[in-house]
């Protein structure tokens, strides 16, 4: 977004290809952001606004770029444009058709920790704010009847004759910025994911604390609703790693990011909550953010323990777990927590490596895109530049600064 309003603010028109039903990708999804805590959505609003209002971009939502031809300076960008069986000029959103709706599905923005309809906006902020029929989930679509939505829409808005459609585009230059995937502890379940409903990923814990989430801010957890008394926190899962599926790499922003969710959950619990966070190395670079950890150890009461943890056991009492871990001293410990939060690192998905491939785009060891030192945001192919976390591991601000420099770049 950034990157588009800076071109746009310059006087480029600018195209800008979203994949999902709507812009804001992750930032969107978070509580707050660190070091200030400050609300994500308070932060990002004005700039979805922005974009959506502004003459000189054009929002392609459900979009992917299929191939790109063409040189510097005259690049042919084709894009496929899946239906929203949804008339965007007439929607009003409403809600109607999401009211009605028969069908409910697991929510994949809110980390399926509840349901939602099979019409839907991902949520209430969404920029353009425009309903979807998700034609996965459609009991339309699957046995050919129903229609509901189609039926009780007051704007006549549904449209289920809607086809996917290919788009040609005629640019000088293209940025990369399809952000990151969460890595998914399902893939090597050393901690027990799969099994303990109580164990939950970072993201997960993100859409608890938040207002707009499933439990709208209230402090529960997923397997009673019960509010927890004691929360442990596991660093590095997926990262800084070489088993089978996980990355030798550092993500970089989970180290503060626990920190944060540690002081916002105590923030939020009406009793006093026991936050523990098990590192290999507190890694808080950036502005102030030593100073956010000393707060939270010195002054929130937030324990910090080094110690690698190995597995997660069942508790003694319904729905706890229970951690074993070495301290410093060297003393084997056990101790029983009703939650645990695992801080899951940043990895790109397999779709936009397999862009890369079909771009010519030059990827590094660890499927980011490959750049060099002096040129932070050039791709191997002219033209083509880069910002974000598709560059590699980093956090909001950076994101930010280094997607002006693209902008920058590109338009030079």
């Amino acid at each position: 977004m950034q990157a588009a309003l800076d071109l746009a603010d310059s006087g480029f028109y600018v195209y800008l290809v979203e994949k999902s039903s709507s812009i804001g990708g992750r930032m969107s999804q978070l509580d707050k952001t660190f070091p200030t805590n400050d609300c994500s959505m308070c932060i990002m609003s004005p700039k979805l606004v922005e974009c959506g209002r502004n003459l000189n971009i054009e929002i392609l939502t459900l979009s992917e770029v299929e191939s790109i031809t063409g040189e510097e300076g005259n690049f042919h960008v084709r894009v496929i444009q899946h239906p929203r069986y949804i008339d965007m000029d007439k929607c009003i959103a409403c809600g109607t058709c999401a009211e009605k709706c028969p069908r409910r599905v697991p929510d994949e923005y809110n980390a399926n920790l509840i349901n939602r309809k099979a019409a839907y906006i991902q949520y209430p902020q969404a920029v353009p704010l425009k309903y979807l029929i998700d034609a996965e989930n459609c009991i339309y679509f699957e046995k050919g009847k129903c229609r509901a939505c189609e039926k009780f829409c007051p704007a006549d808005a549904v449209d289920f004759d809607q086809k996917e459609r290919e788009i040609t585009i005629d640019v000088g230059s293209v940025i990369l910025a399809s952000g990151f995937q969460p890595y998914n502890p399902y893939l090597n379940d050393t901690y027990q994911y799969n099994r303990f409903p109580n164990v939950v990923t970072s993201l997960e814990f993100e859409r608890i604390l938040s207002a707009s989430g499933p439990y709208q801010g209230h402090l529960l957890r997923p397997s009673d609703k019960k509010e927890p008394q004691k929360i442990a926190w596991i660093q590095c899962v997926g990262s800084r790693n070489i088993h089978i599926g996980d990355r030798g790499y550092c993500s970089g922003v989970c180290c503060t990011y626990a920190i944060k969710e540690s002081m916002v959950a105590k923030e939020h619990s009406a009793i006093p909550l026991d936050a523990a966070i098990f590192y290999i190395d507190i890694r808080t670079y950036g502005k102030d953010f030593e100073l956010f950890y000393n707060r939270a150890r010195d002054d929130m009461g937030v324990r910090f323990i080094k110690s690698r943890i190995n597995t997660i056991l069942p508790g003694d009492e319904e729905g706890n777990l229970r951690i074993r871990y070495t301290d410093e001293t060297g003393r084997i410990i056990d101790e029983e927590f009703d939650m645990i939060v695992l801080s899951v690192g940043l990895d790109i998905e397999k779709p936009t490596i397999d862009l890369a491939h079909r771009l010519d785009v030059d990827l590094n060891q660890y499927n980011f895109v490959s750049t060099g030192s002096f040129t932070p945001v050039k791709t191997s192919r002219p033209g083509i530049f880069v910002c974000g976390v598709l560059q590699g591991p980093k956090d909001i601000p950076e994101t930010v600064t280094q997607a002006s420099g693209a902008a920058a770049v590109a338009s030079g």
